[in-house]
């Protein structure tokens, strides 16, 4: 008879295909989609940054109001216009009003009204952070195909470093009960360059990595010494423009909690538990021997309180 955990992998196996959204994606998605295609320069990474956080507003800007909110020159928006595919900032303004006039049809009547106190709106700030992430997983692909190839990388290489040990950390713990080599890396420097040419060296082919606000040079430096070792690299942050995106092969981007003094990560975390249905659904029968040889030891040593 099957364990919780093992009928839990069989019973939750991620259905690929695209279904039919009940929303569409995300405004945040649908700019950092916009925006992902061309190698932006460092300013025009700050204007779409600044059309991401403050779509609703920012739409409406003329070109004059938006070169001087982000603090660069009108050329420069110009510019950037351009990289991302329009013909001008008219262009471009008109496919942001669309955008940002669908998000206001759609949100709540009094998006303000009645936030409650400071943890009930960090509490709101995270169900909003979830709700983006819903709309990004109606197409579930792209999940399962990275989950896919991170199964099949032996060893397979989680770097988390700072802030972001924590996520990368539970990652590594759970990936361990259903792959046969996971290594994790909390050490930056040449202790992480060790540690990702060994596993390239011992035949691994990706690393996931994790880097959340704030983001370490020593993350930056880390992917790079990867990707140069010959691995992949599949990314879990909160921004899909940046240095560290940009080094990526490929980037999960979802929101973070920053209403409170540190930072909350309900969303990331629940990138990284569909990382790992993935990874079980790539291959079931190791996943499922896996779990079986797990409980059979956590029985014989009496890891867990019974329930």
């Amino acid at each position: 008879m099957p364990t919780s955990q093992q009928a839990r992998a069989q019973a939750s196996a991620i259905t690929s295909g695209k279904t039919v959204p009940e929303a569409e994606a995300a405004p945040a998605s649908q700019l950092r989609a916009l925006f992902d295609g061309p190698h932006l320069s460092p300013g025009q990474r700050r204007i779409a940054q600044y059309l991401i956080e403050n779509i609703a507003e920012a739409a409406f800007l003329s070109i004059t109001d938006l070169a001087e909110r982000v603090g660069v020159s009108q050329p420069s928006v110009t510019r950037f216009a351009a990289a991302v595919g329009f013909s001008g900032y008219p262009a471009l303004r008109e496919k942001l009003q669309s955008i940002a006039l669908r998000t206001l049809a759609g949100g709540p009547g009094a998006a303000e009204e009645d936030r409650g106190n400071e943890l009930q709106a960090a509490v709101d700030a995270e169900i909003e952070n979830l709700e983006n992430l819903r709309r990004d997983f109606a197409d579930p692909d792209r999940v399962i195909d990275i989950g896919r190839k991170l199964s099949q990388s032996t060893p397979l290489t989680v770097l988390g470093l700072r802030i972001s040990v924590s996520l990368a950390e539970y990652f590594a713990y759970a990936a361990r009960r259903i792959h046969p080599d996971v290594r994790l890396v909390t050490r930056g420097g040449s202790v992480a360059y060790d540690a990702l040419l060994q596993s390239r060296e011992a035949g691994g082919t990706w690393v996931l990595a994790f880097s959340l606000p704030r983001h370490a040079h020593e993350t930056l430096n880390a992917v790079r010494v990867a990707r140069s070792a010959g691995l992949k690299v599949a990314l879990i942050t909160d921004l899909a423009l940046g240095p560290v995106a940009d080094e990526a092969d490929v980037t999960f981007a979802t929101g973070t909690g920053s209403r409170l003094v540190f930072d909350s990560y309900a969303a990331p975390g629940v990138v990284c538990a569909a990382l790992l249905q993935a990874m079980t659904d790539a291959d079931p029968e190791r996943t499922q021997g896996r779990l079986e040889e797990y409980e059979q030891i956590a029985d014989q040593h009496q890891f867990f309180l019974r329930d």
